[in-house]
């Protein structure tokens, strides 16, 4: 793929990592245990990296009526434990194996178990719009705190009220720091960040703060799961060059259909941006054939794909592995979230009292 959009960063290969957090305060971390399922052990090695900590081994067996069993490999009586799987394809199966390490450790009479979960598929399922539906993020948030975990920590939830679906307290990071890093140090004059709907909006706008750029948005409608329409795009966009920033990209249907109506209203070309980068179906033929897209970003919250070399990937452990001091020292981690970094962004207006 050409990359256009700007220069191209010199520091950008398949996979950057993330600078070190810098020295927590207060408690250690040597003192942690942190375990993983098999979703995404080298996002917890990463992470563990930067803590300055190992992963405790975890041994997960299959019996032969397709049962899981997961037994926890390290001595968990009394410590802090943190348990690192995102929900990703295969959703289900990663989703028993985060169940079970929960109840392990709870069962092996952990003091705080603490779900870190990078992206939590079932945030999609967050509201009902249709008769007789299941609300599926309600549904999973209560199992996660019946097989006994007391705090989660995610990123980029697909509405940021769904961290409310559950009864104990969620960090909910964001990525919009890292991936707006990316961009820095480019010739961005001509450029627009780009919304694919209204409902992220508020985030793009955020991005586009960072980055001190106007921002645009697509009014979009979803017929199906990977079947979108946009029928007008908000703002201007005619002879400039896109940052479509979307939190998630699994089929790549609504980013083809956003660059279809970018394309009628006068956009040059784009850089496609998210914190999730599934890529499933046909999302890798349509992305790096596409010819708008100069590039694609994502982090590494998911599994990279090994078959899309071009792919940038920016890392977010040092983000996790900040948030997890920070919650086992017992200090505030409402800087890592609020996703404005005053070096590069005015500070949000505050109410007068």
């Amino acid at each position: 793929m050409r990359a256009r959009c700007g220069a191209r960063d010199p520091g950008c290969s398949r996979t950057v990592k993330a600078e070190p957090p810098p020295p927590s305060e207060g408690r250690p971390v040597n003192d942690v245990v942190v375990f993983s399922g098999t979703a995404h052990p080298r996002l917890a090695d990463r992470i563990c990296g930067h803590l300055g900590v190992r992963r405790s081994p975890v041994d997960v067996k299959r019996f032969s009526n397709d049962c899981l069993q997961v037994q926890l490999l390290e001595n968990c009586r009394q410590q802090d434990v943190y348990v690192i799987q995102p929900l990703v394809p295969p959703t289900q199966e990663h989703l028993m194996e985060l169940l079970l390490m929960c109840d392990a450790a709870r069962g092996a009479s952990a003091a705080q178990i603490t779900v870190v979960m990078p992206h939590y598929a079932y945030a999609r399922s967050d509201k009902k719009d249709a008769s007789r539906i299941s609300l599926g993020g309600r549904l999973v948030a209560d199992m996660l705190v019946t097989a006994g975990a007391d705090r989660v920590l995610t990123m980029t939830l697909h509405a940021p009220q769904v961290h409310g679906f559950f009864s104990v307290p969620v960090d909910h990071l964001t990525a919009i720091g890292v991936l707006a890093d990316h961009y820095r140090g480019r010739d961005l004059s001509d450029t627009v960040v780009v919304s694919p709907d209204l409902g992220n909006a508020k985030t793009a706008t955020q991005f586009a703060r960072l980055l001190g750029l106007p921002v645009a948005a697509g009014s979009k409608q979803r017929l199906s799961d990977d079947t979108v329409v946009i029928d007008a795009i908000v703002g201007d966009v005619a002879g400039k060059r896109a940052i479509v920033l979307d939190d998630e990209i699994a089929t790549g249907g609504s980013i083809v259909e956003l660059l279809e109506r970018l394309k009628d209203v006068g956009c040059t070309e784009a850089s496609v941006t998210c914190t999730h980068g599934l890529f499933t179906g046909r999302a890798v033929e349509r992305l790096s054939t596409h010819p708008m897209i100069t590039e694609v970003v994502t982090t590494d919250t998911v599994p990279g794909r090994d078959d899309w070399g071009d792919l940038q990937v920016r890392s977010v452990a040092g983000l996790f592995a900040e948030a997890m001091a920070r919650i086992h020292q017992g200090r505030s981690v409402s800087s890592l979230f609020e996703g404005v970094d005053p070096t590069h962004a005015p500070p949000q207006p505050r109410l007068p009292f």
